[in-house]
């Protein structure tokens, strides 16, 4: 029997919906949206979630029910990460959502994780042990895994959005800004990486797709998986680790969320790749919202 179902995925810059026919354990993608709310900016690094941040979230989320209901769903899922899950204020914004009728499961770190390997499970092999990276603006989980079951995870709380409001950055950034950047993952990430011997860094959706879309100069194609060289790559992280505000706006690769803290993407991607001599980054389109679905 074929089931309709929506999966909304809160995260601290953007807000994802997902709305997939299921039919056992194969599903169907029939639309897919992202919106840049920006949901930690003005508190995630204070543990609050602003005031103005909290009805942006609320208009978003009124217009992904209201799509929802438009094209039928029969249920939606909806889980909170990192801003949310670390805001003192979170049962303001909780008991707003259950005003307009939606209930939102606020997961920790250590399952988004999981959530994120079952996603890039769906479509990928595991052929050899794997680094899993996904870059949030809040968190940003690592999962070495192979095809069986996770081999060591954590979610570190080094997103884009901690970081973008933590650092004062120039415009483009400075070799102190992206040794302050580095210093800061070496102090948070600490040992994580000791001992771990891998060739292939799978990139979770979101910013990795941005990187492929600017190296490729086209979008990234819907579902594939794509495989790059991490020389290649590294020469377009420089590319956008040296850019200015006023370029990137202009460049219509980078969706608006992104344009701000691509160079804080950039310059962990490129960390990751250095850190441990990866020779290909493979591009997972999914993430923990696939990792959801067989969930409901």
């Amino acid at each position: 029997m074929i089931k309709r179902v929506g999966i909304i995925d809160i995260g601290t810059n953007t807000f994802n919906l997902l709305i997939v026919d299921r039919e056992n354990d194969s599903f169907k993608r029939v639309y897919s949206a992202k919106q840049g709310v920006g949901l930690g900016l003005g508190g995630i690094n204070d543990g609050v979630l602003a005031s103005d941040a909290i009805q942006r979230g609320l208009t978003c989320l009124k217009e992904y029910q209201s799509k929802c209901e438009e094209l039928n769903v029969q249920k939606i899922k909806a889980f909170a990460t990192s801003a949310v899950r670390d805001a003192k204020n979170k049962d303001e914004f909780l008991s707003l959502t259950d005003e307009i009728g939606l209930n939102i499961e606020v997961i920790t770190g250590a399952r988004e994780a999981e959530l994120i390997y079952e996603g890039v499970k769906i479509g990928y092999g595991f052929d050899q042990p794997s680094v899993i990276m996904d870059i949030g603006g809040g968190s940003t989980e690592f999962i070495f895994a192979n095809k069986a079951s996770i081999l060591k995870a954590h979610s570190f709380n080094i997103g884009t959005a901690r970081i973008y409001q933590l650092f004062d950055f120039s415009d483009p950034y400075t070799a102190e800004d992206i040794n302050g950047v580095n210093a800061y993952l070496e102090e948070n990430i600490g040992d994580f990486f000791d001992g771990m011997s891998v060739q292939v860094l799978i990139g979770a959706s979101g910013s990795f797709e941005t990187f492929y879309a600017l190296l490729n100069q086209k979008e990234y194609p819907e579902n594939e998986f794509e495989e790059m060289d991490a020389a290649k790559v590294i020469e377009v992280l420089d590319a956008i680790i040296s850019s200015s505000l006023a370029e990137r706006n202009l460049n219509t690769f980078i969706i608006p969320i992104r344009k701000k803290m691509a160079p804080i993407a950039a310059i962990k991607i490129k960390w990751v790749l250095e850190k441990l001599k990866i020779k290909t980054l493979t591009i997972s389109p999914y993430a923990m919202k696939e990792g959801v679905i067989k969930l409901i």
